[in-house]
């Protein structure tokens, strides 16, 4: 049985589409693991190239969930650590 052009279209985009799908994410998801140690947003690049890849991967998608918990912890010890900082009670006038 010969295949339908319209399948052979659909068999097309839909591989055309991960491939791409799969080059986009890898460079984001890359260009974000080099923003780590030089200068960039690198924590919030390595999440997006994970959604990229997530759109079409389950490991990917499974990995942008861990990063954003990782993400979130380290924002509350971020946090915490502020505060702890933080002068506790009244301050004193600047002596005159």
């Amino acid at each position: 049985m010969a295949a339908q052009p319209r399948d052979v279209v659909a068999f097309i985009l839909r591989n055309t589409r991960r491939v791409a799908v799969s080059i986009v994410g890898g460079a984001v998801l890359l260009a974000g693991l080099a923003m780590l140690v030089l200068p960039g947003p690198g924590f919030l690049v390595v999440v997006l190239g994970f959604a990229i890849l997530g759109t079409e991967y389950a490991w990917a998608a499974a990995a942008l969930a861990r990063t954003k918990k990782a993400t979130d912890r380290a924002g509350q010890a971020a946090t915490r650590a502020a505060r702890s900082l933080r002068p506790r009670g009244r301050r004193r006038p600047p002596p005159t």
